[in-house]
């Protein structure tokens, strides 16, 4: 199994890609080993000392290290983590451990689904080249509110995506947006 390996905007991330599909719909998000239990993968991949963040993404896996620590030491550990994975049979994800995230069930109104059609089709395929994903969380009074995972966590350029990428292209579409703000969880 050969395993590809990319650089993030954020320094602390690193993007593997096992060439093969890592989740079968949706992404998932573990910011700590208690909420990687769902996730035989992430288990495994927090049992390296270090690692503080594991992002599953359609193809990809994205995974964030502490600061201090050097990607020369953990990137072989890391590697050795998701090819032992793949060849064990294990699931990425256990059937039926994750639950539907409810904002994706709420009934829309038309900008709502607006927003929600803009940011699936033009912003999450840009930001899973980084090894993030971005979930809409919800809009009042003009904000829209949207959560970053993955390498788009905590990177110091997601500030400036926000407003200067995101931000603009919702105004420009929809003029109802005036604010885009990114919220946890």
């Amino acid at each position: 199994m050969f395993i590809q390996t990319e650089p993030t905007p954020n320094p602390a991330t690193l993007k593997f890609l096992p060439g093969r599909q890592v989740m079968p719909a949706g992404t998932a998000d573990f910011t700590s080993p208690e909420e990687a239990d769902p996730s035989p993968l992430a288990t495994r991949l927090f049992g390296i000392e270090g690692v503080t963040g594991v992002f599953l993404g359609a193809d990809f896996v994205t995974v964030t290290k502490e600061e201090g620590r050097d990607w020369q030491v953990m990137k072989p550990m890391v590697l050795g983590a998701i090819m032992e994975h793949f060849t064990s049979g294990q699931p990425v994800i256990r059937e039926g451990a994750m639950q539907a995230d409810a904002a994706a069930d709420e009934e829309d109104d038309e900008i709502v689904a607006q927003i929600k059609e803009l940011i699936d089709q033009r912003v999450r395929p840009v930001v899973a080249r980084d090894g993030g994903d971005i979930v809409y969380r919800g809009f009042k009074d003009g904000v829209v509110y949207l959560h970053m995972q993955g390498s788009c966590s905590g990177c110091p350029s997601s500030t400036m995506t926000l407003k200067n990428g995101i931000e603009n292209m919702l105004r420009h579409f929809v003029p109802e947006v005036r604010l885009v703000e990114a919220v946890n969880g």
